[in-house]
């Protein structure tokens, strides 16, 4: 019985040592949460490529935040120097306009009192000026007194100061003298825009009296916007006029302005400044008060480079794969800098390391996967 049992015992090891002399599959083992392995297959299917780091020059960005303005000789505010009742207006908030389009008619009973007051004081001119050439052929002559052409002299000076000042008021009024008569006499006048652009605000309605200080329309020229830029005291040393700064807005983060730098203030508050960037190009869809991201490039660094797919994220940290032996990697922790076509600059030492250029993610989906697993 012994003897049977010795080789029942004996078949099974042999059977079991025979078994083991099948091949195996090569399987990827996750030495630690950090460490991957893949197989040559696995490589091949994900593409994985390895090399070191590269170096470079990159240029150090500065995010500023601010938004469109506009020069304030390119915002004007109208109103009507004498006052009036606004008779008639088809402005709306957004309307274009063109410089001497007419954009609103008034009226009040003035009008019509300057009008005639210059009519008169034109007439008495005329005749004050052919009273004064009698008089002096007169005084020539001795036939009057000198007295009595001081006079004249004087009452003609009066009338020419009035006759001068009666048309510049007229003018305020947009009121052209030269055509004006007592059968043109009108208790309208119209209100030009004074520049091409698009009207901003509308402060009055039809009807209403405005005096000579109130703002009847606000009108914008937007061909001269530009962009200002809120930078901080710290980083005011890193700007300088002609410097090149890239525009986006928060709907659009893809479509970039170019700007230059025209103007550094140096009024620091509050440990705040402003810096003025001229666009290059206008651009209709950009009107003023939209709010703007920027980015300055301030200075060229060297800085070690890796492409965009050998950093991966998790957990809001950036890694790369290191590769510690063949098709083995340890996922370790680095700092990033700016990124730039591609490339971004690596602050943490990886030098003389080999990295998983291409299918780091893969790797990182390999690693989370089989910790999961385990």
């Amino acid at each position: 019985m012994k003897q049977y049992l010795y080789l029942g015992a004996l078949a099974i090891s042999f059977t079991l040592a025979c078994g083991s002399n099948e091949p195996k599959e090569e399987k990827a083992v996750s030495i630690n949460e950090n460490e991957v392995s893949v197989t040559a297959e696995q490589a091949k299917n994900i593409d994985l490529q390895v090399g070191e780091v590269g170096f470079g020059e990159i240029n150090e960005t500065l995010k500023l935040q601010g938004r469109i303005d506009v020069p304030p000789q390119n915002l004007v505010s109208v109103s009507i120097p004498l006052g009036g009742y606004l008779k008639a207006t088809q402005l709306l908030p957004g309307t274009q306009v063109r410089k001497g389009q007419i954009i609103a008619v008034m009226e009040d009973p003035q009008y019509i009192q300057l009008q005639q007051d210059y009519l008169s004081v034109h007439n008495k001119l005329n005749y004050a000026s052919k009273e004064l050439a009698r008089q002096k052929e007169l005084n020539l002559s001795k036939a009057n007194s000198d007295k009595t052409l001081q006079q004249t002299e004087t009452e003609y000076q009066n009338l020419k100061i009035e006759h001068t000042a009666l048309i510049e008021k007229l003018k305020l009024i947009n009121i052209n003298t030269t055509q004006l008569n007592a059968g043109k006499i009108s208790k309208s006048v119209n209100v030009y825009s004074p520049i091409n652009g698009y009207v901003s605000k509308v402060n009055v309605n039809i009807g209403k009296y405005v005096t000579p200080s109130d703002v009847i329309f606000e009108l914008i020229n937007p061909s001269d916007i530009h962009l200002n830029l809120t930078v901080f005291e710290k980083d005011l040393q890193q700007i300088s006029i002609g410097q090149r700064v890239l525009a986006y807005a928060n709907s659009q983060p893809n479509k970039k302005y170019e700007t230059e730098v025209i103007l550094v203030s140096h009024n620091v508050d509050g440990g705040r400044t402003e810096v003025h960037c001229h666009f290059e190009q206008y651009d209709k869809s950009l009107v003023p008060g939209m709010y703007m991201n920027a980015e300055l490039q301030s200075k060229q660094q060297k800085a070690q480079l890796l492409p965009e797919d050998a950093i991966v994220g998790f957990e809001n940290r950036d890694y790369v794969f290191v590769e510690i032996a063949p098709r083995k990697f340890r996922m370790e922790p680095v700092q990033t800098g700016e990124t730039l076509a591609g490339k971004t600059a690596i602050i943490t030492d990886l030098k003389g390391k080999k990295v998983a250029i291409k299918g780091a993610y893969s790797l990182l989906m390999k690693l989370k996967n089989t910790g999961e697993e385990e």
